[in-house]
């Protein structure tokens, strides 16, 4: 079940983190990958790995907010494999502060990173998966997408996942008629190169202590089985949907 042999499954932000963990998923599934990033060192050495397991891998480096970059990615991609079916939107960045503090510039910098990115790259990738009549799109928002918190000021990443996970809705009502799926993970916390600085305060780890039932953060590659399930045969009569890989955070 959930084979992914003959795909070929395309992770952005992917040189480390939840990213680089999907692409392992897809991998270990049989799926040929292309593997995206703005660092071009940390991907092709994460290619190199890959392809000493005997896995097709292709690094692309990538600015996600820009539209030419994205648009020769798409291209290159189709190019190396003719074909492109699993498309996860992962790669995004974002400066924190409330609504009271928050810049014009910040706002700008996460909206462009977090939202406007994930359709650039979805617009990009897209057309392949219509021409084929088949695809399988992934968008990564969060928990912070559906829910407010005290523990931080994070009002752009709100917003911005917010969006996601609405654009999310959009496209799979769009596309549903050239057999593309489009769906949503949210993940909770897990510890990551981004967050490890925030989440090993002592604060921090007391505020998820209490607001999540299972009472710790996510391990590396617990993202990965509801990844690698919407990317499946077995999940083609899912669309529109946002799954929450949060330990019961969004539960109660």
């Amino acid at each position: 079940m959930f084979s992914l042999k003959g795909r070929v499954a395309v992770v952005t932000g992917a040189s480390s983190g939840l990213g680089l963990q999907m692409a392992q998923g897809f991998a270990k599934q049989g799926a040929d990958l292309v593997i995206m990033a703005r660092r071009m060192d940390r991907l092709e050495k994460i290619a190199e790995e890959f392809r000493a397991q005997g896995v097709r891998c292709l690094p692309l480096k990538c600015d996600v907010t820009n539209t030419e970059e994205v648009n020769r990615a798409a291209e290159a991609a189709f190019k190396e494999y003719g074909r492109i079916d699993i498309l996860v939107n992962n790669a995004g960045a974002s400066r924190n502060a409330g609504v009271l503090e928050m810049t014009d510039e910040d706002w700008n910098f996460t909206i462009e990173a977090d939202l406007t990115s994930v359709f650039k790259v979805t617009r990009a990738f897209s057309k392949y998966m219509v021409e084929q009549r088949y695809g399988r799109i992934i968008n990564i928002a969060s928990i912070y997408g559906q829910v407010g918190n005290t523990a931080m000021d994070t009002i752009a990443y709100h917003s911005s996942k917010g969006g996601v996970i609405n654009f999310t809705r959009a496209v799979a009502a769009e596309l549903a008629k050239y057999n593309i799926t489009c769906n949503c993970i949210s993940p909770g916390y897990f510890e990551t190169e981004l967050t490890a600085d925030t989440l090993k305060t002592e604060a921090f780890t007391n505020y998820m202590k209490a607001t999540v039932p299972l009472r710790r953060y996510g391990r590396p590659g617990e993202l990965n089985a509801a990844a690698v399930f919407l990317a499946s045969e077995e999940a083609s009569y899912i669309t529109g949907q946002n799954i929450k890989v949060d330990g019961g955070y969004t539960a109660v």
